[in-house]
């Protein structure tokens, strides 16, 4: 059985643009690269990123994405648009930027609404620090948890999905891993919060992907996956299972016994190196669907239920060996 849900990362659809687009000079348009990812196969939702996407009438907006056979998977925040946002969004020390990130991010919930998805990504990677001593650990902490509650608290009705990533633009990020993250969450105490998990942050987190995304089953909401790969050193954004795929594979099977419902995204970087952007999502879609129908046929494989519940490593590696590239 394949996923029937497939997203992307609309930012990869400018790679090569001499591919898609002879003539054109300058960077191709929001609305051309829906254009482009609407050519291929497979791929069904888009996220868009606020604000960044979204300058026109959100309503008006995703009638014409729709109208191209794409859907909307969700919003996703970014936290560009004020220079002070270098020093913290939700934790900036200046309580008018602190408000400014906030009132943003309402914003943003109210244009995913207006488009007709009641998804939010927020990723708070301007929130975190770069030397010892330079912020108070409580009160940064206290105010993350108070800006996430906020705007949770906006609108019940939208789930508000929080992407941790242990660093990158600040050194150390608060919301670093999943059981960081799961502390936030449960600190805010929103019913309507839970958490998106990129497999290449769990990589250099130091997670096992499969594990993280069941306690986050356990004790909150996996709201949203994001699928690519990376050396576990930095987000490196490859293409899917082109260097993790075992753990690829177990996240996969995890998720869905967990009962994971949700579009899968890539959030890969074609145009780190100038690859075919609709060549490459159609890779990962074929990756992904390949990878399913292992899992599939490894969920019915009584003789690895039965390995792991011995945890007999010899035996269960035997058999995923001859369900990824045979028998010898």
């Amino acid at each position: 059985m394949t996923a029937s849900r497939f997203a992307t990362r609309l930012n990869s659809f400018g790679s090569a643009p001499h591919l898609f687009w002879p003539q054109l000079t300058g960077k191709p348009t929001m609305m051309q690269m829906v254009e482009r990812a609407a050519t291929a196969k497979g791929l069904t939702d888009l996220d868009l990123n606020y604000p960044d996407h979204v300058s026109e009438d959100p309503k008006a907006l995703a009638k014409r994405i729709g109208d191209l056979g794409l859907n909307i998977n969700g919003l996703a925040m970014r936290y560009y648009t004020n220079p002070g946002f270098k020093m913290g969004a939700f934790t900036n020390p200046d309580k008018s930027v602190r408000r400014e990130a906030i009132d943003l991010t309402k914003r943003g919930i109210d244009a995913a609404r207006a488009m007709g998805v009641n998804l939010m990504t927020v990723w708070l990677g301007q929130d975190g620090f770069d030397y010892n001593f330079q912020l108070n650990y409580e009160q940064a902490w206290d105010w993350e948890v108070e800006g996430i509650r906020e705007v949770a608290e906006h609108d019940p009705g939208c789930q508000i999905s929080i992407e941790y990533k242990p660093d990158e633009p600040r050194a150390h990020s608060l919301l670093r891993d999943a059981a960081t993250t799961l502390l936030a969450i449960a600190d805010a105490g929103s019913p309507n919060l839970g958490v998106t998990m990129d497999f290449a942050h769990s990589l250099y987190a130091g997670e096992q992907p499969a594990f993280a995304s069941h306690l986050i089953h356990r004790r909150s909401k996996l709201l949203g996956v994001h699928l690519n790969d990376a050396y576990a050193k930095r987000d490196d954004g490859l293409m899917v299972g082109s260097v993790h795929l075992r753990s690829t594979l177990e996240l996969l099977r995890q998720i869905r016994n967990d009962g994971y419902t949700g579009a899968l995204y890539f959030d890969t970087f074609p145009d780190l190196s100038g690859l075919d952007p609709v060549a490459e999502c159609e890779a990962n879609i074929a990756t992904v669907n390949r990878l399913i129908a292992i899992a599939d046929r490894l969920d019915g494989n009584n003789q690895l239920t039965d390995a792991m519940a011995r945890q007999d490593a010899v035996a269960s590696q035997r058999i995923v060996n001859t369900a990824l590239i045979g028998s010898a």
